[in-house]
């Protein structure tokens, strides 16, 4: 069965983003980035790659499958880019977005744990869950594992991890990585 694994930046006090979608404060550093675009590969948006020296077509290394909620797809949508992913399925879960630009992006309006729940039973790689915090907080029962990026800054306010209400969960850290630059990523599975 396919896992969901929550991959994203968070900052030390736990926001993945600032209270208006800011994300441009956190101190990505070329030692961070060039382990994202080798590990990670699938997690650098499409237009993104030529600039960090990448193929466009650089092929997936752990996902084939990406859902997102609208604050997380909007930035994109806003510079022009409706498909910031092609090398994945798209889903991105929006009650309030219009139908998609793109048709390799599918807009769900339906219950995002049916959806999940769906893919964890299909066949293929496993599924990452790029974001935000609110939608993290509705899928937090199907989340497996975690892979969480944490750079050193604190942001005082924002978008949580995760967002919902309170219902402790226990995972256990399988590893963790640190960099020169002061990033650390850590790695937890749902105990």
């Amino acid at each position: 069965m396919r896992k969901l694994v929550y991959y994203v930046g968070v900052s030390l006090d736990g926001y993945i983003a600032g209270p208006a979608g800011e994300f441009d404060f956190f101190p990505v550093a070329d030692d961070v980035t060039a382990w994202i675009a080798t590990d990670y590969p699938e997690t650098i948006p499409a237009h993104l790659r030529p600039h960090l020296g990448m193929a466009v077509d650089t092929p997936n290394t752990r996902w084939d499958t990406l859902i997102m909620g609208r604050g997380t797809y909007e930035p994109g949508l806003a510079i022009g880019v409706a498909s910031p992913y092609p090398h994945l399925k798209q889903y991105v879960v929006s009650s309030t977005l219009p139908e998609a630009e793109d048709p390799a992006v599918e807009i769900v309006r339906e219950n995002p744990v049916a959806l999940v729940r769906r893919l964890k039973a299909e066949e293929g790689r496993d599924i990452w869950l790029c974001g935000g915090g609110t939608l993290a907080g509705v899928l937090a029962d199907e989340i497996d594992e975690l892979i969480l990026k944490t750079y050193p800054v604190v942001a005082g306010t924002g978008v949580p991890v995760l967002a919902g209400a309170f219902r402790p969960t226990r995972f256990t850290p399988t590893a963790r990585r640190e960099f020169a630059s002061g990033a650390q990523v850590s790695w937890y599975t749902r105990a």
